[in-house]
């Protein structure tokens, strides 16, 4: 078997300074990173259960429950009957969605920049490969956790 040791080191270290960076902007903008988190999960105009976004962005429940009884009492975010389950859907109010939109502008901006200058380099399926890793890392890890 390979080593592949220094690229996995590599790849480890990248995958942290961007969570380290993206925590050092959400606490720019007066945030903290767990509410950032939430809030980035469901920017995306779908519909999103608090289940669905513990179990996508591994985030605990604990704390998105938390986060999210915090965000409907400041009214940013107000909870709909799910459609097909007891889940409650979370959703972005119109102040939700301004406030969403003011501590994101940033960082929507210097991820689209990022992808461009990189794209300029590197071939598209860069992305995919990456997508791989990641999810083959937590498959994994999962195994060997089930395993103890």
């Amino acid at each position: 078997m390979d080593d592949h040791s220094d690229a996995v080191r590599r790849l480890m270290l990248a995958i942290n300074r961007i969570d380290g960076i993206y925590y050092l902007f959400s606490k720019n903008q007066g945030s903290n990173e767990n509410t950032y988190a939430l809030l980035y999960a469901i920017n995306d105009g779908k519909p999103h259960s608090q289940k669905q976004v513990c179990e996508e962005w591994l985030i605990p429940k604990t704390t998105i429950n938390t986060i999210t009884r915090n965000l409907v009492k400041e009214g940013y975010l107000t909870l709909l009957p799910g459609t097909h389950t007891k889940e409650k859907t979370i959703c972005l109010t119109p102040a939700g969605k301004a406030y969403t939109e003011t501590i994101m502008k940033g960082v929507c901006e210097a991820e689209q920049q990022a992808l461009k200058d990189t794209l300029e380099r590197f071939s598209p399926e860069f992305i995919d490969a990456f997508d791989c890793f990641s999810a083959r890392v937590c498959e994994e890890l999962r195994r060997r956790m089930q395993e103890v």
